[in-house]
């Protein structure tokens, strides 16, 4: 399964229970790397647009963790945490991900940061413990999310 949404590809690896998304940024890779590790940019742009995330801890280094609450109004929908496993600036961050929803599954995430000449290609791949656990997550709605997330980073890189 492939969704591809403007610039945003999102697939479902065959042969492994993984989610590779690939999606290109008008910037470099130094300040595209500072928005997914500085929590302060962070938390302006991950996830969909009708949430607001409340960063609880955030130590972006390698052997660093994260703890975030997403919230809609004044209604906690979701907490995620993980540790930041290599934190290679401006090119490599490999870290963990759990979704308190889903107390049984941890994912792990490798992004990588590839300069395109002032243009940045951020790869991630996220590989689960199970490929009914990776279905479940690409049925979620993390598709708009990620879509919407991307837009805004868009716009925050501007």
């Amino acid at each position: 399964m492939t969704t591809k949404t403007r610039d945003t590809r999102i697939e479902a690896v065959a042969d492994l229970p993984s989610i590779r998304i690939v999606r290109d940024f008008d910037a470099p890779p130094e300040r595209v790397f500072r928005a997914w590790t500085d929590p302060d940019l962070a938390a302006r742009w991950l996830g969909p647009k009708d949430l607001r995330m409340h960063i609880e801890t955030w130590d972006a280094r390698t052997g660093g963790g994260y703890h975030y609450t997403m919230w809609r109004g004044d209604e906690q929908v979701a907490e995620c945490y993980g540790s930041f496993h290599e934190v290679r600036v401006p090119s490599r961050l490999v870290q963990t991900f759990c979704y308190t929803g889903w107390p049984d599954s941890v994912s792990l995430e490798i992004n990588t940061f590839d300069d395109l000449g002032g243009r940045t290609r951020v790869t991630n791949l996220s590989l689960h413990d199970s490929f009914r656990v990776r279905d479940a997550v690409l049925s979620s709605g993390m598709e708009t999310g990620v879509t919407e997330g991307y837009a805004t980073l868009d716009e925050l890189l501007r």
